[in-house]
């Protein structure tokens, strides 16, 4: 099995895998991933930014240098690690007015957090207003020596990483309040309806080898049905959780959600189509017309030319439910509809005058103190806590079931919850309550009208946790509560936080309004 090659290709360049200590420098930069040019936000200057990579048990150090000089965009930055628990680590979570306050231009600031007990498929973003739907993305894969599919598979490394973004050719602050994207992007390369036809990503294999491919959402808004022409593809990861084999023929994956899965190179030596259909349509076109949406699996040995494989109706589609752990299946409690010990339902709406999203009646509008800093400051209580209506406060080594009805606005949305990963015992689309062996991830598709998703965790991580939509237009219009867990235990200790962590408000809060 091959893991950890030392280069990255996109954009015909090659850039150095980075971790588990690297500078992350945050600049703009003029690209053209789908042949439009526009400055964007960018980790190392590229879209997606570096693969970040590290062992299972690694301490991971990864100064942010913001340089961002492009008023158009927001210039101050925060960075979350999405999928890691952050055990003990609260406040390198990332989330802007939640954990931390954002990091200033000609500023840095060092995360510092350690993956004891993760091993999979990760990524990170910007987690400040709607700044990573400007390219402020990249993946980050944390490999086990002691990997239970290692035997499945022959080939694991940064060739066999695949992200998919939406893409957009306005500054988020300035596209609107739910903006369509210009198109789809597979590697970093697309095309859109009516733009050039720019060279698309190709996935190289060997016939007759075994790979693990890891399929990253970067994506703002859509979700996007994944197939691979002539293929198909046993899931055995989501989310950083190792799964039991499925073989499916297609794979819908929402924003934020990972999927790790083999592909045998079996196939004819030939042109493939790589296939990422958005459920809402790029500039108001949903089909694979030009390359559009995709991308190209090559055999070695094939022509360097496009495919002309058709694509074949799916008749083993990835259906959620039919995920389950691999190792201690089960959800935490008892199993029954009473088995958990704090239940919250978490009721979404749209106010259509407001033009913002609420849960349980309150929008989160982001304090001007962070949330951890309220309470390292000694204010533990739910209706004290800032933003009013939109926290709640949650004790120690219980286990918790919430509860979220599908069908507001906007649907489907997936709920993102930070530093932990939960067992989704009633899934969208589905009826039933599966208590015994449920899929364990980090984010969930609440589904359309009708759905009740109903997930359990257990409180075993003090900290104040965002639970938020990841389509990120919503969360930046109220689509978020943060879930206080344990405040009484979540307490101040040497160099945690550092201080630099307390620096970082009274510099942002004295920022000029260009610089924010």
């Amino acid at each position: 099995m091959r893991i950890l090659v030392s280069t990255l290709a996109f954009f015909g360049v090659t850039y150095a895998a980075i971790g588990p200590v690297a500078d992350l420098h945050i600049v703009n930069r003029n690209i053209a991933p789908d042949g439009f040019n526009r400055s964007a936000v960018l980790a190392g200057g590229t879209h997606p930014g570096p693969l970040i990579t590290g062992f299972k048990g690694d301490r991971f150090l990864l100064n942010v240098i913001d340089e961002l000089t492009d008023t158009s965009m927001l210039r101050s930055t925060s960075i979350h690690w999405h999928g890691f628990f952050q055990h003990g680590s609260s406040w390198a979570d990332g989330p802007a007015f939640v954990t931390q306050c954002p990091i200033a231009p000609s500023h840095s600031f060092q995360y510092d957090f350690s993956a004891a007990d993760q091993a999979g498929t990760f990524w990170y973003h910007s987690h400040l207003s709607t700044q990573y739907c400007d390219g402020l993305t990249g993946a980050f894969v944390v490999y086990d020596p002691d990997d239970p599919h290692k035997s499945r598979y022959d080939i694991d490394d940064e060739s066999t990483v695949i992200t998919l973004s939406d893409w957009y050719h306005l500054p988020a602050k300035s596209a609107g309040l739910v903006p369509t994207p210009a198109s789809t992007l597979i590697n970093g390369k697309g095309r859109y309806a009516g733009g050039p036809a720019i060279p698309l990503t190709v996935i190289s294999v060997n016939p007759g080898s075994r790979y693990r491919f890891r399929l990253v959402s970067l994506s703002c808004n859509p979700n996007f049905v994944f197939s691979i022409d002539g293929h198909t593809m046993t899931v055995i990861e989501a989310d950083g959780v190792s799964t039991e084999p499925l073989v499916v023929d297609s794979i819908q994956i929402f924003a934020g959600q990972r999927y790790s899965f083999v592909l045998t190179a079996d196939r004819p030596v030939g042109n493939y189509w790589v296939r990422a259909k958005p459920n809402r349509p790029n500039f108001g076109e949903d089909s694979f017309n030009g390359g559009i949406n995709s991308a190209i699996l090559r055999y070695a040995g094939a022509a360097e030319a496009d495919p002309t494989t058709t694509q074949g109706t799916s008749t083993a589609p990835l259906v959620e439910a039919n995920l389950h752990p691999l190792s201690n299946p089960g959800a935490p409690g008892d199993p029954g509809p009473d088995g958990a010990d704090v239940g919250l339902n978490l009721a979404m709406a749209f106010d259509a005058t407001k033009l913002m999203f609420t849960i349980n009646g309150a929008s989160f509008i982001p304090p001007t103190a962070p949330v951890l800093l309220q309470i390292l400051s000694g204010t533990k209580a739910a209706q004290d806590l800032l933003p009013e209506g939109n926290v709640y406060t949650l004790p120690p080594n219980q286990v918790i079931e919430l509860s979220i009805p599908g069908g507001a606005p906007g649907s489907p949305h997936p709920f993102h919850l930070h530093g932990h990963v939960f067992d989704v015992v009633r899934s969208a689309g589905s009826s039933v309550y599966n208590y015994v062996n449920p899929v364990r991830r980090d984010v969930v598709s609440t589904g359309l009208a009708g759905d009740n998703v109903t997930i359990r965790f257990t409180t075993d991580n003090p900290g104040p946790w965002i639970l938020h939509c990841h389509i990120d237009w919503h969360l930046e219009i109220g689509l978020a509560v943060v879930l206080a867990e344990a405040p009484n235990e979540t307490i101040r200790a040497p160099d945690n936080p550092p201080p630099a962590w307390d620096q970082l408000c009274p510099i942002y809060d004295a920022l000029p309004p260009d610089e924010l």
